[in-house]
Protein backbone atom coordinates (compact mmCIF):
# COMPACT_ATOMS: atom_id res chain seq x y z
CA UNK A 1 0.00 0.00 0.00
CA UNK A 2 1.07 3.78 -0.45
CA UNK A 3 0.80 6.14 2.44
CA UNK A 4 0.44 9.78 2.03
CA UNK A 5 2.05 12.46 3.82
CA UNK A 6 0.85 15.76 3.86
CA UNK A 7 2.43 19.21 4.98
CA UNK A 8 1.70 22.72 4.36
CA UNK A 9 -2.04 22.01 4.11
CA UNK A 10 -2.97 22.67 8.19
CA UNK A 11 0.13 24.48 9.90
CA UNK A 12 1.62 28.03 7.85
CA UNK A 13 5.08 26.93 6.82
CA UNK A 14 8.16 28.99 4.75
CA UNK A 15 9.86 28.54 2.11
CA UNK A 16 12.83 27.06 3.66
CA UNK A 17 10.38 24.46 4.81
CA UNK A 18 9.71 22.99 1.80
CA UNK A 19 11.07 19.34 1.70
CA UNK A 20 12.65 17.72 -0.61
CA UNK A 21 13.34 14.15 -2.04
CA UNK A 22 15.98 12.69 0.51
CA UNK A 23 15.75 15.18 2.82
CA UNK A 24 15.47 12.98 6.44
CA UNK A 25 12.40 13.99 8.39
CA UNK A 26 10.44 13.00 11.23
CA UNK A 27 6.72 11.64 11.03
CA UNK A 28 3.72 11.76 13.08
CA UNK A 29 0.98 9.26 12.97
CA UNK A 30 -3.01 10.47 14.07
CA UNK A 31 -5.62 7.82 14.26
CA UNK A 32 -9.23 9.31 12.68
CA UNK A 33 -12.16 8.04 11.12
CA UNK A 34 -10.60 7.57 7.75
CA UNK A 35 -7.92 5.69 9.06
CA UNK A 36 -4.44 6.54 10.08
CA UNK A 37 -3.16 9.67 8.75
CA UNK A 38 0.58 10.59 8.71
CA UNK A 39 2.56 14.38 8.58
CA UNK A 40 5.79 15.56 8.64
CA UNK A 41 6.20 17.46 11.76
CA UNK A 42 10.45 18.69 11.23
CA UNK A 43 14.05 17.85 9.70
CA UNK A 44 15.87 14.97 11.74
CA UNK A 45 18.90 17.34 12.81
CA UNK A 46 20.58 14.65 14.75
CA UNK A 47 23.95 14.08 12.65
CA UNK A 48 24.34 17.96 12.16
CA UNK A 49 23.20 18.61 15.84
CA UNK A 50 26.13 16.22 16.93
CA UNK A 51 29.02 17.27 14.29
CA UNK A 52 28.91 20.54 15.46
CA UNK A 53 28.74 20.03 19.24
CA UNK A 54 32.06 17.89 18.41
CA UNK A 55 33.07 20.91 16.35
CA UNK A 56 32.69 23.17 19.45
CA UNK A 57 33.89 20.95 21.78
CA UNK A 58 37.19 20.32 19.91
CA UNK A 59 38.22 23.29 19.52
CA UNK A 60 37.54 24.82 23.43
CA UNK A 61 39.68 22.13 24.15
CA UNK A 62 42.32 23.06 21.62
CA UNK A 63 42.73 26.47 22.51
CA UNK A 64 41.65 26.24 26.47
CA UNK A 65 43.88 22.97 26.63
CA UNK A 66 43.66 22.02 30.43
CA UNK A 67 40.66 24.75 31.35
CA UNK A 68 38.93 24.41 28.28
CA UNK A 69 38.29 20.64 29.40
CA UNK A 70 37.59 21.86 32.38
CA UNK A 71 35.19 24.59 31.51
CA UNK A 72 33.62 21.96 29.31
CA UNK A 73 33.02 20.13 32.13
CA UNK A 74 31.50 22.81 33.98
CA UNK A 75 29.03 23.12 31.35
CA UNK A 76 28.13 19.68 31.55
CA UNK A 77 27.58 20.08 34.92
CA UNK A 78 25.69 23.09 34.56
CA UNK A 79 22.89 21.40 32.11
CA UNK A 80 22.94 18.41 34.61
CA UNK A 81 22.13 21.18 37.60
CA UNK A 82 19.16 22.88 34.80
CA UNK A 83 17.62 19.57 33.87
CA UNK A 84 18.55 17.42 36.30
CA UNK A 85 17.54 19.57 39.41
CA UNK A 86 15.71 22.76 38.67
CA UNK A 87 13.07 22.08 35.36
CA UNK A 88 11.90 18.70 37.60
CA UNK A 89 11.70 20.48 41.20
CA UNK A 90 9.70 23.47 39.05
CA UNK A 91 7.48 19.99 37.47
CA UNK A 92 7.27 19.32 40.93
CA UNK A 93 5.07 21.70 42.15
CA UNK A 94 8.11 23.51 44.34
CA UNK A 95 8.78 27.31 44.10
CA UNK A 96 10.70 28.44 41.05
CA UNK A 97 12.53 30.97 42.58
CA UNK A 98 13.73 29.33 45.50
CA UNK A 99 14.55 26.20 43.19
CA UNK A 100 16.61 28.37 40.43
CA UNK A 101 18.30 30.25 43.41
CA UNK A 102 19.39 26.87 44.72
CA UNK A 103 19.96 25.53 42.08
CA UNK A 104 22.46 28.93 40.68
CA UNK A 105 24.38 28.35 44.15
CA UNK A 106 25.39 24.96 43.53
CA UNK A 107 26.23 26.04 39.57
CA UNK A 108 27.74 29.02 40.12
CA UNK A 109 29.83 27.68 42.81
CA UNK A 110 31.00 23.93 41.66
CA UNK A 111 31.80 25.57 37.90
CA UNK A 112 33.96 28.09 39.52
CA UNK A 113 36.18 26.21 41.56
CA UNK A 114 35.76 23.53 38.61
CA UNK A 115 37.35 25.32 36.36
CA UNK A 116 39.85 27.99 38.38
CA UNK A 117 40.91 26.02 41.16
CA UNK A 118 40.50 26.29 44.96
CA UNK A 119 41.97 29.82 45.78
CA UNK A 120 41.40 33.20 46.66
CA UNK A 121 40.66 34.59 43.29
CA UNK A 122 38.22 31.68 42.98
CA UNK A 123 36.62 32.52 46.54
CA UNK A 124 36.55 36.61 45.51
CA UNK A 125 34.90 35.91 41.91
CA UNK A 126 31.98 33.18 44.37
CA UNK A 127 31.34 35.91 46.55
CA UNK A 128 30.78 38.19 44.21
CA UNK A 129 28.60 36.27 42.34
CA UNK A 130 26.39 35.09 45.07
CA UNK A 131 26.08 39.06 46.21
CA UNK A 132 24.94 39.98 43.08
CA UNK A 133 22.64 37.10 42.02
CA UNK A 134 21.42 38.19 45.51
CA UNK A 135 20.45 41.67 44.14
CA UNK A 136 19.41 40.40 40.94
CA UNK A 137 16.86 38.08 42.56
CA UNK A 138 15.98 40.99 44.68
CA UNK A 139 15.36 43.37 41.52
CA UNK A 140 14.10 40.49 39.54
CA UNK A 141 10.93 40.28 42.35
CA UNK A 142 10.39 44.11 42.60
CA UNK A 143 10.75 44.59 38.75
CA UNK A 144 8.13 41.97 37.95
CA UNK A 145 5.25 43.10 40.21
CA UNK A 146 6.04 46.64 39.79
CA UNK A 147 5.45 45.78 35.69
CA UNK A 148 2.41 43.37 37.10
CA UNK A 149 4.15 40.71 35.19
CA UNK A 150 1.73 37.49 34.84
CA UNK A 151 4.22 35.34 33.31
CA UNK A 152 0.72 34.28 31.04
CA UNK A 153 1.87 32.94 27.30
CA UNK A 154 1.00 30.32 24.85
CA UNK A 155 3.60 28.13 26.65
CA UNK A 156 2.43 29.74 30.18
CA UNK A 157 -1.09 28.25 29.30
CA UNK A 158 0.48 25.02 28.13
CA UNK A 159 1.83 24.63 31.24
CA UNK A 160 -1.34 25.46 32.92
CA UNK A 161 -2.82 22.95 31.30
CA UNK A 162 -0.62 20.31 32.14
CA UNK A 163 0.63 21.10 35.46
CA UNK A 164 -2.57 22.76 36.73
CA UNK A 165 -3.12 26.13 38.08
CA UNK A 166 -1.25 26.24 40.95
CA UNK A 167 2.00 26.76 39.40
CA UNK A 168 3.62 30.15 39.65
CA UNK A 169 4.02 31.34 35.96
CA UNK A 170 5.42 34.64 37.24
CA UNK A 171 7.54 32.59 39.67
CA UNK A 172 8.45 30.55 36.49
CA UNK A 173 9.44 34.40 34.40
CA UNK A 174 11.72 35.25 37.61
CA UNK A 175 13.30 31.75 37.84
CA UNK A 176 13.94 32.42 34.24
CA UNK A 177 15.50 35.96 34.79
CA UNK A 178 17.97 34.55 37.60
CA UNK A 179 19.52 31.74 35.34
CA UNK A 180 19.47 34.11 32.42
CA UNK A 181 21.81 35.89 34.53
CA UNK A 182 24.26 33.33 35.49
CA UNK A 183 26.36 33.83 32.45
CA UNK A 184 26.86 37.35 33.24
CA UNK A 185 27.66 37.33 36.66
CA UNK A 186 30.54 34.64 36.04
CA UNK A 187 31.78 36.66 33.64
CA UNK A 188 31.65 39.92 35.26
CA UNK A 189 32.51 38.10 38.75
CA UNK A 190 35.54 35.96 37.47
CA UNK A 191 36.78 38.94 35.31
CA UNK A 192 37.11 41.22 37.84
CA UNK A 193 38.61 39.54 40.31
CA UNK A 194 40.89 37.80 38.03
CA UNK A 195 42.03 41.56 36.95
CA UNK A 196 42.37 42.91 40.70
CA UNK A 197 44.82 39.63 41.26
CA UNK A 198 46.69 40.32 38.46
CA UNK A 199 47.63 43.85 39.61
CA UNK A 200 47.99 43.09 43.28
CA UNK A 201 50.32 40.16 42.05
CA UNK A 202 52.11 43.17 39.98
CA UNK A 203 52.69 45.43 42.00
CA UNK A 204 52.93 44.28 45.88
CA UNK A 205 53.69 48.18 47.07
CA UNK A 206 48.97 48.74 45.99
CA UNK A 207 46.57 49.42 49.05
CA UNK A 208 43.39 48.17 49.41
CA UNK A 209 42.42 51.33 48.33
CA UNK A 210 43.99 51.95 45.24
CA UNK A 211 43.29 48.35 44.06
CA UNK A 212 39.50 49.53 44.66
CA UNK A 213 39.76 52.38 42.96
CA UNK A 214 41.76 50.58 40.33
CA UNK A 215 38.93 47.75 40.06
CA UNK A 216 35.97 50.68 40.18
CA UNK A 217 37.82 51.63 36.97
CA UNK A 218 37.52 48.15 35.28
CA UNK A 219 34.22 47.68 35.96
CA UNK A 220 32.94 50.74 34.78
CA UNK A 221 34.63 49.21 31.28
CA UNK A 222 32.57 45.99 32.03
CA UNK A 223 29.13 48.06 32.72
CA UNK A 224 29.69 50.16 29.24
CA UNK A 225 30.59 46.85 27.74
CA UNK A 226 27.69 44.66 29.29
CA UNK A 227 24.95 46.84 28.84
CA UNK A 228 25.18 46.92 25.26
CA UNK A 229 25.88 42.65 25.21
CA UNK A 230 22.62 41.87 27.13
CA UNK A 231 20.57 44.35 24.95
CA UNK A 232 21.81 42.86 21.52
CA UNK A 233 21.82 39.13 22.94
CA UNK A 234 18.15 39.40 24.22
CA UNK A 235 17.18 41.56 21.15
CA UNK A 236 18.92 38.85 18.93
CA UNK A 237 16.92 35.91 20.61
CA UNK A 238 13.60 37.64 20.14
CA UNK A 239 14.06 38.92 16.40
CA UNK A 240 10.63 37.42 15.91
CA UNK A 241 9.53 38.70 18.31
CA UNK A 242 11.09 42.47 17.39
CA UNK A 243 9.60 41.77 14.07
CA UNK A 244 6.07 41.49 15.19
CA UNK A 245 6.18 44.38 17.26
CA UNK A 246 7.78 46.31 14.56
CA UNK A 247 4.90 45.41 12.42
CA UNK A 248 1.94 45.18 14.54
CA UNK A 249 -0.61 48.01 13.81
CA UNK A 250 -0.55 49.77 17.31
CA UNK A 251 1.06 52.72 19.38
CA UNK A 252 4.49 52.71 20.54
CA UNK A 253 3.60 52.87 24.43
CA UNK A 254 0.64 50.03 23.40
CA UNK A 255 3.45 48.02 21.95
CA UNK A 256 5.69 48.20 24.61
CA UNK A 257 2.72 47.32 27.53
CA UNK A 258 2.10 44.19 25.78
CA UNK A 259 3.32 41.48 28.23
CA UNK A 260 5.59 39.67 25.95
CA UNK A 261 7.74 42.89 25.14
CA UNK A 262 7.31 44.12 28.52
CA UNK A 263 9.05 41.01 30.20
CA UNK A 264 12.02 41.05 27.75
CA UNK A 265 12.42 44.64 28.40
CA UNK A 266 12.71 43.71 31.91
CA UNK A 267 14.97 40.82 31.49
CA UNK A 268 17.33 42.82 29.86
CA UNK A 269 16.72 45.90 32.55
Amino acid sequence: SEDVVEEGTINVISQDRLFSVGDRVFLERTAGPQGDRLYISDFNRTSSLVWIIVLFVVLVVLVGRGKGLRAMAGTVFSLVIIFGFILPQIIAGRDPVLVSIAGAVVLLSVSTYLVYGWNQKAHAAVAGMMLSLALTGALAWLFARWARLTGLSEEGGFLIYELGGDISLRGIVLGGIIIGSLGVLDDICVGQASAIFELANANRGMSWRQLLRSGLNIGRDHIAAMVNTLLLAYVGASMPLMLAFMIYQDSFLRRINREPIAEEIIRTM
